[in-house]
């Protein structure tokens, strides 16, 4: 995993926590389906990540157990660490996984006992079923994002065949998705879908 050295100023830290907290209110379905605009916002716009640091964030944290939002923090911890330190590491850590959580918690508490109150209404009802396809179709966003990085063509057809079969196994399979990360790692490291 290649590191950058940046120099963030204050105000960079800022704009990256403003964006969080901006994306954290609109996270429905969580945080992964925005995985595409974290990506252009410390990727591209910025330069604060390199791609390999964006995937493996998102890797690592849905290998480990916890929540999914987890990967929020590894990716304000690799930005403080290309700023220079430890401290800016956690630093960045603590900001990025406050500024996810906090307006979408403050949401969710705020309008839960609304919802319960209201459930029955054909207009609730109506939200939830059409918000379903977009979240979905948001995940696939994510999905194509991570699987994408590091990959410019179809001549790379052994990676998209593994990531065809991968789909299959979630969608049709029994496999655990423990087990498909395990071969995904082993194959990463091992070289051969490199």
């Amino acid at each position: 995993m290649g590191t950058l050295s940046i120099a963030m100023s204050w105000d960079d830290w800022f704009t990256l926590i403003q964006n969080f907290l901006l994306l954290s209110a609109v996270a429905m379905g969580g945080p992964l389906v925005l995985l595409p605009e974290m990506r252009h916002l410390l990727v591209d716009t910025h330069g604060w990540l390199t791609d390999d640091q964006m995937s493996a964030s998102v890797v690592i944290a849905q290998a480990a157990p916890g929540p999914n939002v987890l990967f929020v923090a590894l990716l304000g911890w690799n930005v403080g660490l290309n700023n220079g330190s430890y401290g800016w590491a956690f630093f960045g850590a603590a900001a990025l996984m406050i500024a996810m959580l906090l307006p979408s918690s403050l949401m969710v508490f705020s309008t839960a006992h609304w919802i319960h109150k209201n459930g029955h209404k054909a207009g609730v009802r109506a939200f939830k079923q059409g918000m379903s396809p977009i979240v979905v179709a948001l995940l696939i966003a994510s999905g194509w994002t991570l699987a994408a990085t590091g990959t410019s063509s179809l001549d790379d057809w052994p990676f998209w065949l593994v990531t065809a079969v991968t789909v299959s196994l979630v969608l049709w399979g029994k496999i655990h998705m423990f087990w498909l990360l395990a071969i995904g790692a082993f194959l990463g490291a091992t070289g051969l879908l490199s």
